[in-house]
């Protein structure tokens, strides 16, 4: 599990990208990797970040790299195994069925970015199902038999996927249906067409502003795979039986749902200003869940991915977010469990 050294990445000079070689991959497709990006190389710093990303999704946001460069916190971003800069072919894209497997690349970037910043505080970022994922590990992460030095000192979740949307019998008859299908064809895509509508409202080449590789971030979204939610399913499960991640935690969220279809005209109303992948309120709900210390903002006109809302939006959640790290600095730079 050696990493490579840094590379230059496709963002630009600013911006170079390490490998860790995971080995072979336990659900059966070959060997895995998983990339560590870094924006510019530290120097003196007092924090650092470690950013995750969500389904369908890697990490290219230079602005979120550059808000927290710019108030000096070192910046790192992990695209996880066969997501993003770690795809490898014949990999089924975000595959995986059991979201534990991701503590090591976790635990490897965590242990790199401690290397490199001095053993700095380190707060954890994560949109989407990188929000259920990495509280599991940090709460995983306090019951190790020796916890290790240098573990985060806390978290900032943008969008989390902390329940299955939709239908009520989706998440009671519907969850068993899908768990039990998993345990014989877990890589079988859910028979569900995926609207792009989310998708078109951001890429540049269609309705949005944002610029990104359409071979890692598809429009329609990647099939999503019975193994994939059953791992998803399970570990909202754990989630909803309640965590201790250990540190502070801030809550970014729209403040509204839009899951309808598609008009007669194709359109999808209110998709560029409310959350058109989660269910807002299942956020709200079950954000208590991590553990003390949790705010929650809902931000007014926010996309799914907060901080990929419209200028005017993205500029109320970064100063929400700019004032949370300001009223928890002495808790964020005493370190975990201050």
């Amino acid at each position: 599990m050696a990493p490579s050294s840094w590379q230059p990445d496709a963002l630009g000079p600013d911006f170079s990208t390490l490998t860790f070689d995971l080995g072979p991959d336990p659900d059966g497709e070959g060997q895995i990797a998983a990339s560590l990006v870094r924006h510019r190389e530290p120097s003196a710093t007092s924090a650092a970040v470690l950013y995750v990303h969500g389904f369908t999704d890697y990490f290219f946001q230079r602005e979120l790299a550059e808000f927290f460069t710019s108030r000096g916190y070192a910046f790192y971003a992990l695209d996880l195994r066969k997501c993003g800069r770690s795809q490898r072919p014949g990999q089924t894209p975000h595959q995986i069925t059991d979201l534990a497997a991701y503590d090591t690349e976790l635990d490897l970037a965590l242990a790199r970015i401690n290397t490199e910043t001095q053993g700095v505080p380190v707060i954890v970022v994560a949109h989407s199902t990188g929000g259920l994922i990495t509280p599991l590990w940090l709460d995983r992460l306090r019951s190790r038999p020796s916890p290790s030095a240098g573990g985060p000192a806390g978290l900032i979740l943008n969008s989390p996927w902390f329940d299955l949307q939709g239908a009520p019998l989706l998440r009671t008859v519907g969850t068993t249906v899908i768990n039990s299908v998993a345990r014989v064809r877990p890589l079988q895509a859910i028979p569900r067409k995926l609207e792009g509508a989310y998708g078109r409202s951001l890429h540049n080449s269609v309705h949005g502003e944002w610029e990104y590789d359409l071979n890692y971030k598809p429009l329609d979204g990647y099939p999503v795979t019975f193994g994939f939610l059953s791992a998803v399913r399970r570990g909202q499960a754990r989630l909803h039986q309640g965590l201790d991640v250990g540190v502070p935690s801030l809550v970014l969220r729209s403040d509204a749902t839009t899951l309808a279809g598609p008009g007669p005209d194709g359109a999808v109303p209110h998709i560029d200003s409310a959350d058109g992948v989660l269910d807002t309120r299942q956020i709200a709900r079950w954000a208590g869940c991590l553990g003390d210390r949790t705010s929650v903002v809902p931000v007014p006109g926010a996309r799914h991915d907060v901080f990929l809302s419209s200028a005017g939006v993205r500029e109320l959640a970064y100063t929400e977010m700019d004032n949370w790290l300001l009223s928890n600095q002495e808790r964020i730079r005493g370190g975990q469990n201050a």
